[in-house]
């Protein structure tokens, strides 16, 4: 079960505080420690403080610190070197640790951490289905448009789209199966562990963990031949330039971008041209203004609305 590999790697006070909360593991979206600090768990987007006794926040120690990095490591920090330059440790299931303390530089680039402060525990939820109600206004006989999720961030856009990569590659009744080549740079998409994707992303998706998105779709459109490429969190230059280069050899593009709308994202240059450009066919909009997941608007290569909030959610 998901929730015991989260219970595995946590101290054993945490572990036992964390067995008394009576909201469902479902509903838990982050556990944050940081030395000196009260334990905070992230609910539905509620913080949560723990109480030790007499109504006192439980304190995080430095050992809790020490006890979980050798969980999460199995007591080799230096073996787990290449991710903990990029801030995070993937674990079985997909959750990812992310950490902070002091950087050890080197080269002008992070090489590793020492002196450990922060851990925060991301869960990884998946949620099959939930792209269901997009799929009517991404598709058109047969084939799946250029589309671009835009959200805030916390509202679900990379749940959305790693259940897009799973439909399209499998096949659903609007399109066939099709190979999908996905870019996962930070394992939020797939949660890597151990060069295997934790999370389902269909039976024709070949993945590249930890690998820049702008460098991986490239070696993805040499190596795989993909017919549709995903990639989450675009915005720079290079992204932009390979996403360009993967449209004209023929791929569809499926990519998740930050903003609060669409007229937010118009105003970031590297955006405002393929918007005018028309690059993307269809925009499908996030909030969460009653909870995460919400969609407010689905939109086409115009910007015009193909669909309102009113019954659309994400999760």
């Amino acid at each position: 079960m998901q929730e015991e590999k989260i219970l595995s790697i946590l101290p054993r006070a945490v572990r036992m505080l964390l067995k008394k909360e009576v909201f469902q593991y479902e509903e838990l979206q982050e556990i944050r420690l940081r030395t000196g600090q009260p334990l905070l768990f992230i609910c539905r987007g509620e913080e949560i403080t723990v109480e030790k006794s007499r109504g006192r926040p439980y304190t995080v120690t430095k050992e809790d610190i020490k006890e979980m990095l050798g969980y999460v490591s199995n007591y080799s920090l230096y073996a787990y070197e290449e991710e903990m330059r990029q801030g995070f440790i993937t674990v079985e299931g997909g959750h990812r640790v992310g950490i902070a303390g002091q950087a050890i530089i080197e080269g002008g680039q992070v090489k590793n951490f020492k002196h450990i402060s922060s851990v925060n525990v991301r869960m990884a939820h998946e949620i099959l289905g939930s792209a269901d109600q997009v799929f009517p206004h991404i598709t058109y006989n047969g084939q799946i448009f250029h589309t671009l999720i835009v959200s805030p961030p916390g509202c679900g856009k990379t749940t959305l789209l790693r259940d897009v990569i799973r439909q399209v590659s499998n096949g659903n009744r609007y399109l066939k199966g099709r190979p999908v080549g996905v870019v996962d740079e930070r394992s939020e998409i797939g949660g890597c562990y151990q060069g295997v994707a934790q999370n389902h992303l269909g039976m024709r998706t070949d993945i590249l963990d930890c690998c820049p998105k702008a460098e991986g779709m490239i070696m993805l459109i040499r190596s795989m031949s993909p017919e549709v490429i995903a990639v989450d969190e675009i915005g720079a230059a290079e992204d932009i330039r390979a996403i360009e280069y993967a449209m004209h050899c023929g791929c569809k593009l499926i990519a998740t971008a930050h903003g609060q709308s669409l007229e937010e994202l118009k105003k970031k240059p590297v955006f405002d041209r393929m918007m005018q450009e028309k690059r993307f066919e269809r925009y499908i909009l996030l909030q969460n203004r009653r909870r995460a997941g919400e969609i407010e608007g689905i939109y086409d290569e115009n910007m015009a609305a193909l669909k309102d909030r009113q019954v659309l959610e994400v999760c």
